[in-house]
């Protein structure tokens, strides 16, 4: 398969999803930043994708990181990112979204499961991001980070090379 078939434009993401849902499938999202790919994210949306049938990743395109991490991330563009994660066996489609937050992102991809990492309760959770999946019939689910594994931290090692 063409990675870059993997990568769905936001604008064709509705269309995608009532795809999978005519096929029957269970539809896996997770959504972050992922400036560097390390063992905790594989390890993180392998277990993602166990959940279900396939697995979306809703991407953080770069101004929202430069919003969430600071600015001088991300490190990797957002296009370098997507073709990244799609080269992940365990994932089955990118989808970059501009904003902050993934509340239109969860509202058009209609998640029937909707992973977050254990850092997240359903209390922390963006309550929009909650009602976007909750309200379309989703489920939430928390699966525990990788200890020690971060990009903050292999930043960290990085500048003190």
């Amino acid at each position: 398969m063409e990675l870059d078939s993997k990568i769905i434009p936001f604008d064709q993401l509705t269309e995608w999803r009532s795809g999978i849902r005519s096929s029957g499938k269970r539809l896996v999202v997770t959504n972050g930043c992922f400036d560097i790919l390390h063992v905790g994210h594989v390890r993180y949306l392998s277990s993602a994708r166990a959940a279900g049938d396939l697995l979306l990743v809703g991407l953080n395109g770069d101004q929202s990181v430069r919003e969430l991490k600071g600015p001088e991330r991300p490190l990797n563009i957002e296009s370098d990112r997507a073709l990244l994660l799609a080269a992940l066996q365990c994932v089955d489609a990118v989808c970059i979204f501009p904003e902050k937050r993934a509340t239109r992102f969860l509202k058009t991809s209609q998640p029937d499961i909707y992973i977050k990492g254990g850092d997240y309760t359903l209390d922390t959770l963006d309550q929009d991001e909650r009602q976007a999946v909750e309200g379309a019939g989703g489920q939430i689910q928390f699966i525990p980070f990788v200890a020690g594994r971060s990009t903050t931290n292999l930043i960290r090692k990085m500048s003190l090379q």
